[in-house]
Formats: C-alpha cells, structure tokens, sequence
C-alpha cells in the first residue's frame, strides 16, 4: 500500500508539473544545443523567470547592443535576484552559429556560463521559436539579417510577462517586472 502511495503521489506531481497553460512559449516540444555542445530543452528554464532573446554572432550592430542591454538589465538586479534569473539567447543563424561560436561568443563577452545560455537549433524550430516569442528576423542576400531587437521576460511557466526593446541601458520596467516575478518565486 504505501509502494502504491508513493507511486500514485509521484504520478499526480508529475502530472502537474507536466501541466502548462495555453499561452507558454514551453508548450514546444523544442531541444537547443548549447554553447557546450549539450542538448538542452527551450524549457530548461522552468520554474523561474528567463530573460530571452534571439541573435546571431555576426551581428555587428544590434546584436551586440542586446546582449549589453540583457547585462545591464542584470546588473540593475541585486546578486540575490540575478541568481534567480536566467538569460537565454537563441541564434536564427544556425547554419553559422555551431557550439563552438556560441562559446567563443561567451567567452568574448564574459558571460557566465550558469547564468547565460547560448544556444542554437534547427532552421524550422528557430522559426517556430520566432513566432512564439513574436520575434521577427530576415535573411539578407549578403549573408546578414533584419531582426527585431528586443528582451523578453518569461515567468516560470513560459508565459511572456513582459518584453522590452530599449537597448541602452536597463529599462526600468524590464527590472521591476523580473523583480516581480522572483518575488512570486520566494520559497
């Protein structure tokens, strides 16, 4: 009886984790590699708030500016709240972005690696990514892109709660909606 028990408790907790509303970016079954090599999934970040955006690496303009303004934004955060937050990148070039030019990215940047995730897929899931996070891009015949250029945040269920396409600085309203959202988190 009690084997039963733990079982039957094991299968309802796992059912409601497995549970996610109908507006969740995670509701894509969606695996990323990393800029480790290892395969990931786009809800790896469950259960706490990700700060998202897309990019690629031979971006010399905008890309580089997101990826200072997602440092700022942390950086307006306290140590405690940036522990708490994830920053997830995805490239919409991966035919360019392997593994390895996603860690020399990071290691250029100086992005913390327990913090910050870099990470690529395939062409037909990088375009379904895109259209859950209303995320525009555009190949150029020279090889470059037309892109949005925006943070989003996603509350622990992969729901957008808010998004910003301020990239000088931290947006004051990008911070206090992370700070909400860790708050909701406290154990």
């Amino acid at each position: 009886m009690k084997r039963f028990l733990i079982w039957a408790w094991l299968l309802l907790a796992g059912a409601a984790m497995a549970a996610l509303p109908g507006d969740s970016v995670y509701q894509l079954d969606a695996r990323l590699t990393n800029q480790q090599g290892q395969v990931i999934r786009l809800d790896g970040g469950r259960g706490q708030p990700v700060l998202v955006s897309m990019f690629y690496t031979s971006c010399q303009f905008v890309c580089p500016m997101l990826i200072d303004a997602a440092r700022d934004t942390e950086a307006a955060l306290t140590e405690a709240e940036r522990k708490r937050v994830k920053v997830l990148l995805i490239s919409f070039d991966p035919a360019r972005d392997t593994p390895a030019k996603l860690e020399a990215m990071a290691k250029e940047r100086g992005l913390d690696a327990s913090q910050w995730t870099l990470a690529r897929t395939d062409p037909a899931t990088v375009r379904k990514i895109a259209a859950l996070l209303k995320f525009q891009y555009r190949a150029l015949p020279d090889g470059e892109f037309n892109h949005s250029a925006e943070l989003i945040l996603l509350d622990g269920e992969g729901r957008i709660t808010a998004r910003t396409s301020m990239l000088a600085g931290a947006d004051a309203n990008m911070v206090n909606a992370i700070r909400k959202q860790v708050a909701a988190r406290q154990p």
